[in-house]
């Protein structure tokens, strides 16, 4: 189904070295906003730079895909010192097929991560990608949000089981 995840994690955070072994991910696909920062911040979660570190040692392949702006993208992609493209255009594929080509790992090896079912993880499963959904670091406040979030929880309840790993 187009709306499922593969995976339902609390943060990016969790995912470490077993996770990605366990689930044959070399690469990963990141939404910026909600993802990696509160949507529109000028810096990273706590704990996103030294988790980004972690996964460099361990050899993971990482691209920023977001649906914003070079404007709002390019600084903070900088700063955490990962490539990215913005004006990705989520859910189609464009983004995301050029991100996978950059990365240059299979896609079935490779996961988009994001917090949002209609862009992130629709992409995703579109592309034929594994897909992580997150939580967002915090509620948004935003109707426009919150108009977005009713409408996920009609096609995916996020305390859902998925696959009785961790993950789910």
């Amino acid at each position: 189904m187009i709306f499922r995840p593969r995976f339902h994690i609390i943060n990016v955070l969790d995912i470490d070295e077993k996770f990605l072994k366990d689930n044959g991910i070399d690469g990963l696909i990141l939404d910026l906003d909600n993802t990696l920062s509160l949507h529109g911040a000028p810096a990273a979660e706590a704990g996103i730079p030294e988790w980004l570190d972690k996964m460099r040692a361990l050899g993971v392949k990482m691209v920023v895909v977001s649906n914003n702006t070079n404007h709002r993208v390019a600084p903070l992609a900088r700063k955490l010192g990962l490539p990215f493209i913005a004006n990705g255009a989520k859910p189609l594929t464009i983004g995301i097929t050029r991100a996978i080509r950059f990365l240059g790992i299979p896609k079935e090896r490779t996961a988009v991560v994001g917090d949002q079912i209609f862009t992130d993880v629709m992409g995703g499963n579109f592309a034929r990608t594994q897909t992580i959904l997150v939580e967002p670091f915090h509620e948004e406040k935003n109707l426009f949000f919150k108009i977005k979030r009713a409408a996920e929880n009609i096609v995916f309840r996020r305390g859902e089981d998925l696959s009785g790993k961790k993950g789910k």
